[in-house]
């Protein structure tokens, strides 16, 4: 067993169904569990100025410019 490793580690995933978190792919509820943490930034974001729209054009259609 020397020299061995075992990566054991995994990722907390949220359901995208009820919100709960959980270590397997499929909640308790049966919904689909997906990482929960955001995508690692990048300063070449290709989806950045979409998102950034997307963002104002909420924004503006709840009033808040």
């Amino acid at each position: 067993m020397h020299g061995l490793r075992i990566n054991m580690a995994k990722h907390i995933l949220k359901c995208q169904e009820c919100g709960a978190y959980t270590l397997t792919e499929q909640c308790k509820c049966g919904g689909v569990a997906v990482p929960a943490k955001p995508p690692k930034y990048s300063p070449e974001d290709p989806y950045g100025d979409y998102r950034r729209r997307a963002k104002e054009e909420y924004w503006r259609s709840i009033g808040l410019l």
